[in-house]
């Protein structure tokens, strides 16, 4: 599940209270412990309304180890939430599962405290590197090289596109001819300049911050490999080349008059779905049930999905770690291996949608032959996996999340009519003062 693919679920609500506490509660071992005649029992914790798509997995890893009772906690909660509560579970060093889902914007926050989980190098992780995509397996390691998660799922990025709205203003609708369009980023907004002057009720992208944040990450896997802050954590939202390269190229979008100014997550921008206001948004795998919630079945068969400008992208995904407080922790790395080996990524895929972060999940016919109906059809995991392949590795800082919202919030402003020049300088005193 996904950085943002999780916001989707972190609206907080006065009943998120009751859970949080509930939840830390009852998290202290004796619901991981139960070693009773060799019987281990062992907590999953992970959030979102659909959870991994683990049920049938625990059944089958529950049949092969008769000793192993699973049980999974989170479901159904927010990220924000989720990420509150196994923060503070961490710190006090009880409450948490004995197998936890770290989230791509949030893991690189447990660096700092490694210490307090369990490296999974000890435990034979070393040999599954190739299990993973280079870039995957990198972003579970900490800067000093332990092995803190194993990968779940990556976002996977395309852009997915309303056909109609194609249809009527010139544009191509087949999915090969319209990735064929926008090689670049560049050529992206030159025909969203297009659709503009044929459609004057439509705009082009949903919002300046997604596209910003597509681009950042693509130009920096491609670039410094950092965004933020630098591999020793050291600032450089003024200084990084990528950073101010997709400031600028949002910008120019947003100065054609492409952007629809909804921001992320909102109610404003959950009626741009359903009203059909826009007519592309960046696309990691998750989205495309966003889509489908938002939009409802008036819209089916009206949206499509093609391939990104650029090489790559991804926006979210997920890693299995196992905290120190767990009292099974050898049994725990099991668990967390097999959650994560390329056969169970590809089960997860089919039951949730969920995209493999193994190279050899990526090529299985299951995940390779998907296609979406709602999506004309779509063959999203043709499209999906060629992108993640393609991505490479992106270091977040502690704080990248807290500069983030402060250089959103300047890209914001442009599209408020700010000039861009001074939405930069914004942007950079804003997010150094945040970052620090």
């Amino acid at each position: 599940m996904s950085v943002t693919s999780r916001r989707r679920f972190a609206a907080v609500a006065l009943a998120s209270v009751a859970v949080l506490a509930a939840a830390t509660a009852c998290g202290d071992s004796d619901s991981s412990s139960g070693s009773d005649g060799g019987k281990v029992t062992l907590v999953v914790d992970v959030f979102g309304d659909q959870g991994f798509g683990y049920e049938e997995l625990y059944k089958q890893y529950q049949s092969e180890h008769p000793n192993v009772t699973i049980q999974e906690r989170g479901k159904g909660l927010g990220l924000g939430d989720y990420n509150t509560r196994l923060t503070q579970q961490i710190t006090a060093g009880a409450g948490a599962g004995d197998v936890v889902a770290l989230e791509e914007g949030t893991i690189v926050q447990f660096f700092a405290q490694a210490d307090k989980f369990v490296n999974l190098a000890d435990h034979g992780a070393n040999d599954l590197k190739s299990n993973f995509l280079p870039w995957k397996w990198e972003g579970g390691l900490t800067p000093d090289g332990k092995v803190l998660g194993l990968g779940t799922d990556v976002g996977g990025m395309a852009v997915c596109y309303r056909s109609d709205l194609f249809k009527a203003a010139g544009l191509p609708t087949d999915r090969e001819q319209v990735g064929a369009l926008w090689p670049t980023w560049d050529e992206f907004i030159a025909q969203g300049q297009k659709f503009a002057a044929a459609d004057k009720k439509h705009k082009f992208v949903d919002s300046a911050t997604n596209f910003y944040n597509i681009v950042l990450m693509q130009k920096a896997g491609a670039g410094t490999g950092y965004t933020y802050f630098d591999k020793s954590n050291k600032l450089t939202v003024g200084e990084n080349p990528d950073v101010r390269s997709a400031f600028e190229l949002t910008t120019k979008m947003t100065a054609a008059g492409l952007s629809n100014n909804l921001k992320s997550f909102s109610n404003e921008w959950n009626a741009g779905f359903k009203n059909g206001s826009f007519a592309t948004i960046g696309c990691p795998a998750w989205m495309t049930g966003v889509i489908k919630g938002q939009a409802g079945d008036a819209a089916a068969g009206k949206w499509d999905v093609a391939k990104a400008p650029g090489n790559g992208g991804n926006w979210g995904g997920s890693w299995l770690a196992v905290p120190k407080s767990s009292k099974h922790q050898k049994e725990a790395a099991e668990l967390a291996k097999f959650l994560t080996s390329a056969k169970s990524q590809t089960e997860a895929f089919k039951k949730v949608g969920n995209l493999p972060s193994s190279p050899q999940a990526l090529e299985d016919p299951a995940v390779l032959a998907a296609t979406n109906e709602y999506f004309s059809g779509a063959p999203i995991g043709k499209i999906f996996a060629a992108g993640a392949k393609e991505l490479k590795p992106v270091y977040l800082g502690p704080k990248n999340q807290a500069v983030r919202d402060a250089v959103e919030n300047a890209l914001r402003s442009v599209e408020q009519g700010k000039a861009a020049d001074a939405a930069w300088q914004d942007a950079v005193k804003n997010g150094e003062a945040a970052g620090k």
